[in-house]
């Protein structure tokens, strides 16, 4: 059962995307679609290290330079983000802004402030929606500093 909200995030979906407490949190992965120059869905993954909440109606992604993804989202300005979260999918449509490369940036980084256009969750009444996507990492201190210095840079 659809539910359309405020262009807002829901105080569980600011604590997922808030950029604290990475190693409770790095296992969820989450769906970043965009549309092809040939009109095409496209599907990247995206952590819980690229993108981060400013407030309940911001977010900030960052982006691998030169991808699909990064591509489509500095032609379009648009993007959709997909999570379960709580037992709902929850889809959360975003007006983006590119932001300035940061030259001296540790982890180079397509950079983009996003306004929330709009947040639809979705639940089944005839079934639990148990999981989202889950990752395990290789080298999870590695890759939860690099989360933290990519945020971080984010945040500037």
């Amino acid at each position: 059962m659809a539910q359309t909200h405020n262009p807002e995030l829901s105080a569980d979906l600011y604590d997922l995307l808030n950029g604290r407490a990475l190693e409770t949190k790095q296992h969820e992965a989450m769906m970043l679609m965009t549309v092809t120059e040939e009109e095409w869905p496209h599907t990247a993954m995206i952590s819980v290290g690229e993108i981060v909440a400013l407030d309940s109606r911001r977010v900030r992604l960052a982006l691998w330079p030169g991808t699909t993804t990064a591509r489509n989202v500095i032609r379009t300005e648009k993007a959709t983000l997909v999570l379960v979260l709580a037992g709902q999918v929850h889809y959360i449509k975003l007006q983006l802004t590119r932001l300035p490369v940061l030259p001296a940036a540790k982890h180079p980084r397509e950079r983009f402030e996003a306004e929330i256009a709009a947040v639809r969750s979705d639940t089944a009444p005839y079934a639990d929606i148990t999981t989202g996507i889950q990752i395990e990492l290789k080298d999870g201190e590695s890759v939860l500093r690099r989360w933290q210095e990519t945020l971080a840079e984010l945040l500037l």
